[in-house]
C-alpha cells in the first residue's frame, strides 16, 4: 500500500517544480509590464493577475483539459497540469515580486545612481538581493501550498500521490490509512522545503548585515 501511494512522489514533484519554473520565469516580465509607466501595458497585467488569481485551480485545470480540446488542442493530463498550475504561478509570483520591489526604500535606487551604476547591475547587485531576501519566505510559502494543490491534478487522471491513494483506496477499502499516508507524504515533502528556506533566510540576513 505505502509503495504505491509513494510512487506518485515523482509526479507530484515534477508538476510543482515545474510549474513553479515556469511561473517564476513568466512572473518577470509580468511585474515589469505591472509597474510599467505605459497605462495599457499597466491595466492588462493587472487585468491578468486579477483574473489568474480569481478563478480556482481546479477549473483552470478543466478548463485546460477539457476546453481546448474544443479547439484542437489537446493536451495530455500532465502537461494541462503543468500549464495551469504554470498560469496559477505565474499571477501569484509577479504579486510577490512587486511586493519585494516596493519594499526596497527608494533612497537604495537613488543611491546606485549616485553613484554612476547603470540600471541592470543596479538591480543585480544592489536591488535583487534585498528584494530576494524579502520575497523569499512568500516563494517558499508559495512553493508549498503549490505542492499541495497538485493533488487537484488527480481530477483530470494524473497519477500523483492523492491519484495513488484513491485507487489503492478502492482496491483495499481502507481510504482512511491509504488518505492518512498520503497526507504524511505530502508533510515529508513540506517539511524540508520550509526549513531550507529558513536556512537560506537567515544566511542572506546574515550576508546582508555583513555588508
Amino acid at each position: 500500500m505505502f509503495l504505491q501511494i509513494a510512487s506518485g512522489i515523482g509526479m507530484t514533484l515534477l508538476i510543482t517544480t515545474a510549474s513553479l519554473a515556469i511561473g517564476a520565469v513568466l512572473a518577470l516580465p509580468l511585474v515589469a509590464a505591472r509597474r510599467s509607466t505605459i497605462t495599457p501595458l499597466r491595466v492588462t497585467a493587472t487585468i491578468y493577475i486579477d483574473v489568474v488569481r480569481a478563478i480556482p485551480p481546479i477549473t483552470w485545470l478543466f478548463l485546460i483539459y477539457f476546453g481546448l480540446p474544443q479547439y484542437a488542442l489537446r493536451l495530455d493530463s500532465v502537461s494541462a497540469s503543468i500549464l495551469g498550475f504554470s498560469v496559477i504561478a505565474s499571477a501569484y509570483m509577479a504579486e510577490t515580486y512587486r511586493a519585494g520591489l516596493l519594499s526596497i526604500p527608494r533612497g537604495q535606487w537613488e543611491a546606485a545612481t549616485a553613484l554612476g551604476m547603470r540600471f541592470l547591475p543596479a538591480t543585480r547587485h544592489i536591488i535583487t538581493p534585498q528584494a530576494f531576501k524579502v520575497t523569499l519566505p512568500a516563494v517558499a510559502a508559495y512553493a508549498i501550498a503549490l505542492l499541495k494543490d497538485s493533488a487537484l491534478a488527480s481530477t483530470i487522471g494524473v497519477h500523483e500521490i492523492t491519484y495513488q491513494a484513491g485507487l489503492v483506496s478502492k482496491s483495499s477499502h481502507q481510504g482512511l490509512l491509504a488518505f492518512s499516508i498520503a497526507g504524511l507524504l505530502y508533510i515529508a515533502l513540506s517539511v524540508p522545503l520550509a526549513l531550507a528556506a529558513r536556512r537560506v533566510d537567515r544566511t542572506l540576513r546574515q550576508k546582508l548585515e555583513v555588508a
